[in-house]
């Protein structure tokens, strides 16, 4: 008996979420597998390229579109804003100078996709001479430390590894 009376004869109590134990298949039955989403082990490439105008600039835009393609990475099409070192802080580069050379960059990657074929893998930007010089320095051995408010990352080439020993076949 409950508490408000007696229960009806067809009333089967219903479990509480405390009370409830797991389902089972029935015998034979296969449940389905949950897998977990796969995590790339590391993120996609950025191949960046400063594409100035030049001739030489163009066949490395197009070379990095074919490659972005092949690794499925994204080009980083890059101007860099030449800030004259004689000029005084205040006389820098207004934003009409990196707006002009933005669309200059922008007609360059329309070009080299037109060429390549290549679609949805590009971003461009203007970069401050410091920063790119900062980059490239890191490119051929520097150290460049990355200060954020999540910490600091120091990044560096990483050292070749020494070719290990290999065992023959059956060893």
């Amino acid at each position: 008996m409950s508490e408000d009376g007696p229960l009806p004869a067809d009333h089967t109590p219903t479990p509480s979420a405390s009370d409830a134990a797991p389902t089972q298949a029935p015998r034979g039955a296969v449940e389905p597998l949950r897998l977990r989403p796969l995590v790339p082990r590391r993120p996609a490439p950025h191949l960046l390229v400063e594409v100035d105008g030049s001739a030489a600039g163009s066949g490395a835009l197009v070379w990095a579109l074919r490659e972005a393609a092949r690794r499925e990475g994204t080009v980083v099409a890059i101007a860099v804003l030449d800030d004259p070192d004689d000029v005084p802080l205040g006389a820098r580069p207004t934003l009409r100078d990196a707006n002009a050379l933005l669309e200059r960059v922008e007609a360059q990657v329309l070009r080299a996709i037109a060429e390549t074929g290549v679609h949805g893998r590009t971003r461009t930007c203007v970069l401050d001479r410091a920063v790119f010089e900062a980059l490239s320095a890191a490119s051929h051995g520097a150290d460049l430390v990355v200060v954020g408010p999540e910490g600091k990352t120091l990044l560096r080439p990483a050292v070749p590894r020494p070719p290990g020993r290999r065992l023959a076949r059956g060893a």
